[in-house]
């Protein structure tokens, strides 16, 4: 190898022991359409392998934010690549797409392959999830950019839909239901704040805090949950209108991206369990209850909206979901406890 780029901070070899880390990894989310192998130029999928009449497809790329602080804190790096996934397939699903495949992007200032290996089996822990392929990526070493135990990840998933089948807005309709599905926690968005928080509060990541039965920097790295199953098996029964996921923005921002100009939604927060990291960050943060709902998803990770008479087959079809409002007339979301 250039001896002269390991010294200027570049570790070839380093890289080769990771790609070789990972394709045992990548190769558990093989699924049909796939073509080539892993270290071609590019990812190769046979979009004609699968059975679509007339496909459209929907992409989507996201990142994690500064919850990646969290990791470098803990030194904990199998999550974070669930999230990555999470983050993108999550997105494509509310329109409808069937995640096919991902590509990743790693950034990093020095090519640590335990840290890679471990970055690379949380993005195929999600894509398996999801029920896509990780087909393809980049890892790259970057001294001056990153600090050397620092690292950014990125990802980028395309699914496909039926044209005719894509969810929009168009059917929405005033007195609609909203079912809400439950979040493994923050997920990740509002981590900038969370980080604050932690810092004024002066709390310890490695200490357990009531209600918490682990380390608060173990709580607050519970990778965000995957929604396609659900979203798609209310979809293929007929029963979906339109979905939201709940992300940057919180209830605010994200629920009137499913709704036709002219409604707006009415949600009420105490029909569903607000978990108790919420509570935590709330009462050490002094957050206000309009604080909470404008950046977490507060217990809600996804919202499908629903015909009233489809509303108990919805409840009975998914393991876990809440009725957690209506469809109004008028712009915006209100928040109510009706309790």
């Amino acid at each position: 190898m250039s001896e002269a780029y390991k010294q200027a901070g570049v570790d070839i070899e380093a890289g080769y022991e990771a790609v070789n880390r990972m394709k045992n990894h990548v190769k558990r989310t093989n699924r049909a359409g796939v073509m080539g192998a892993l270290g071609n130029f590019g990812g190769m999928f046979d979009l004609s392998q699968l059975n679509y009449d007339e496909p459209v497809l929907i992409s989507g790329t996201d990142g994690v934010g500064t919850k990646l602080k969290l990791a470098y804190d803990m030194n904990r790096h199998d999550t974070i690549g669930i999230d990555a996934v999470a983050m993108c397939v999550n997105d494509i699903v509310v329109q409808g797409a069937e995640p096919l495949y991902f590509l990743d992007y790693i950034g990093l200032g020095k090519a640590n392959p335990e840290t890679i290996e471990q970055i690379v089996k949380g993005i195929a822990d999600g894509c398996e999830e999801a029920g896509c392929a990780l087909i393809g990526g980049e890892t790259a070493e970057m001294p001056g950019i990153y600090a050397e135990d620092e690292y950014d990840v990125a990802g980028f998933a395309v699914g496909a839909c039926e044209k005719r089948e894509i969810i929009s807005a168009d059917n929405v309709k005033s007195g609609d239901v909203l079912v809400g599905l439950p979040s493994s926690g923050i997920h990740s968005n509002g981590f900038s704040l969370v980080r604050k928080i932690i810092a004024d509060a002066k709390l310890d990541l490695n200490q357990i805090y009531e209600p918490f039965n682990q380390p608060l920097g173990e709580v607050l790295l519970t990778p965000t949950k995957i929604y396609v199953r659900d979203v798609l098996k209310t979809k293929q029964l007929g029963y979906l209108k339109a979905a939201a996921h709940i992300t940057g923005g919180g209830f605010y921002e994200n629920i009137p991206r499913m709704l036709p100009e002219g409604l707006g939604a009415k949600v009420d927060i105490s029909s569903f369990p607000i978990p108790d990291v919420f509570t935590f960050l709330q009462e050490h943060g002094n957050l206000t209850q309009h604080d909470l709902y404008q950046v977490f998803n507060m217990g809600i990770g996804m919202v499908l909206a629903v015909s009233k008479k489809h509303v108990m087959n919805v409840l009975h079809e998914l393991d876990e979901a809440y009725v957690i409002g209506h469809i109004r007339d008028g712009e915006g979301v209100e928040t109510v406890e009706e309790e």
